[in-house]
């Protein structure tokens, strides 16, 4: 079946065109850019680019805590 463009189902994902802006933090700023490739690709793929980044967040502020 052909995307149909008026159809959430079939049709195609579109970019949402949100520009990230730096934090200044190497760390944050990678789990930004990852989350910014999602943008434009099937929301199944996305799980386990949030788990990812989810826990590369959580990393970062426990590293924080530690400093």
């Amino acid at each position: 079946m052909p995307d149909d463009p008026h159809d959430p189902v079939t049709a195609a994902p579109e970019p949402l065109g949100v520009e990230l802006t730096s934090t200044g933090h190497p760390a944050v700023d990678a789990g930004l850019a990852r989350l910014e490739a999602l943008d434009g690709v099937p929301a199944e793929a996305h799980v386990a680019v949030y788990e990812d980044v989810h826990q590369r967040f959580a990393d970062t502020l426990a590293a924080l805590d530690q400093e």
